[in-house]
């Protein structure tokens, strides 16, 4: 068993072209013994966001913490604490932060892609 809070997870950030303001965190992968899914956090701060992209796999988000958008379909749909949230494999998909506080959410995937 683990048991950790997501914040005592080593940060990972992102900020290039395509992804701004991202800070990611692996909570559960393999090496924690984790063989059918991965749970990682991200923090978007503010004017923040996902890069525009798709994959195979489906994943499954919870918002923790503040106030963002997702694009799904062309169109931004308006997420806060306590949304969950479904993507389907070759979705094309972003989130982006809608508040001057951090976006946090936790973010599930499929083992065999990428953890982070």
């Amino acid at each position: 068993m683990k048991i950790i809070h997501y914040s005592e997870a080593e940060p990972k950030r992102f900020d290039a072209d395509t992804v701004k303001g991202v800070t990611g965190r692996l909570v559960i992968g393999k090496s924690d013994g984790a063989n059918n899914f991965c749970m990682r956090f991200f923090e978007l701060s503010e004017g923040g966001y996902s890069p525009k992209h798709a994959h195979e796999w489906e994943h499954e988000i919870i918002i923790h913490s503040g106030k963002g958008e997702v694009l799904s379909q062309d169109k931004w749909i308006p997420v806060t604490k306590g949304h969950v949230i479904f993507i389907p494999g070759n979705e094309e998909h972003q989130i982006r932060n809608a508040s001057e506080d951090p976006l946090v959410f936790a973010c599930l995937i499929p083992a065999g892609p990428p953890e982070l």
